[in-house]
């Protein structure tokens, strides 16, 4: 189970669902290409504040369970993790990249998705409504909000 990070001015528990597919959906993630990536993302945690809590590879992509920090964007996590990957897989494994013409490894695009460890939206929701019972607090309902 993911841990509170602690830093000087804040404490945060971000935790990210990334899927990452193989360009144009080639099945080139063997177990020993499977096992190098394994590896160099530890070595990504070694370096940046991203944590790898899961990775689950099928043959044509890669889903990670991902805590990080509130400093780094989502967009920073997933192009730091294909591009230090990619490098390193077509370093180590050769014929991973003569598989993939134009010298890419992932696609150019990802899914990427907040995980609550304390609740989903519907509890969070039930939980914000029910703050500001003193009187010197107004509660904004959604419906008072305009959105966009």
């Amino acid at each position: 189970m993911s841990e509170h990070i602690h830093k000087s001015h804040n404490k945060s528990l971000l935790l990210y669902h990334l899927v990452c597919p193989i360009k144009y959906r080639r099945k080139v993630l063997t177990t020993e290409v499977s096992q190098t990536l394994r590896n160099i993302c530890l070595e990504i945690s070694a370096r940046y504040e991203i944590h790898f809590l899961e990775i689950g590879c099928d043959d044509d992509h890669v889903h990670f369970l991902i805590q990080s920090i509130p400093m780094m964007s989502t967009k920073k996590i997933a192009n730091t993790i294909k591009s230090l990957t990619a490098r390193e897989i077509f370093r180590l494994h050769p014929e991973v990249k003569s598989l993939l013409w134009g010298g890419k490894l992932w696609t150019s695009g990802y899914y990427i998705n907040t995980v609550g460890q304390y609740g989903n939206e519907e509890v969070i929701k039930k939980y914000v409504q029910g703050q500001g019972n003193n009187q010197n607090y107004e509660k904004i309902h959604t419906s008072q909000l305009k959105l966009f």
